[in-house]
């Protein structure tokens, strides 16, 4: 699949932002280049979980990022808008395409490889980051430090000016309405 470039569309004034997090905090990215970087390959994942055919999934993918590229400067979420449109799109799909018959051996041997456990753990995956995705920054940005940068809870309450309980209460309930909203859309447990 040949890949999509996209122009640089700069954000308007980044006042809004705290000038103390790093860029990768940030609610929206400087453009759509970048998230394209970020995001193409959790996307795509999360597309195969859900229509279970990487070329129809790469299909889908590109055709979120070319209508997100259409409204870039409305979207105040793009991360968020994306899980959501793609899913939609996915689900749009398979409604349309109850019964495709495109299998020949190739598509069948790569279709074979795929397990369901994988589907549904790719799935569970994409939901997870659509959920991030449409969580408040502050609570993202608090995810983000205790999992993906690994920290102490004291070293979150230097970094982000909460009292070191606050930062244990605030995830607590973070992650309790994830796992509810998980438990919501039908994936329980670490297998999906």
């Amino acid at each position: 699949m040949e890949s999509l470039v996209f122009e640089n569309i700069p954000l308007p004034s980044a006042g809004a932002v705290k000038a103390s997090l790093p860029e990768s905090m940030n609610s929206k990215p400087a453009n759509i280049g970048t998230l394209f970087e970020a995001e193409e390959s959790g996307l795509l994942r999360y597309a195969i979980g859900l229509v279970g055919r990487r070329m129809v999934a790469e299909e889908l993918v590109q055709e979120t990022f070319l209508r997100l590229h259409k409204i870039w400067a409305e979207v105040d979420n793009p991360r968020g808008w994306l899980y959501r449109s793609l899913r939609n799109l996915a689900l749009n799909h398979l409604r349309d395409n109850p019964k495709e018959a495109e299998l020949t051996d190739e598509t069948a041997q790569s279709e074979a490889t795929l397990p369901a456990e994988m589907l549904g753990r790719n799935e569970a995956v994409g939901m997870v980051r659509l959920l991030l995705a449409e969580m408040p920054e502050s609570d993202r940005s608090l995810v983000r430090l205790k999992y993906h940068d690994d920290l102490q809870y004291a070293e979150i309450s230097k970094r982000t000016g909460l009292s070191v309980s606050n930062v244990g209460y605030r995830l607590h309930h973070v992650l309790k309405a994830l796992a509810d909203n998980l438990r919501h859309a039908g994936i329980e447990g670490s297998q999906g």
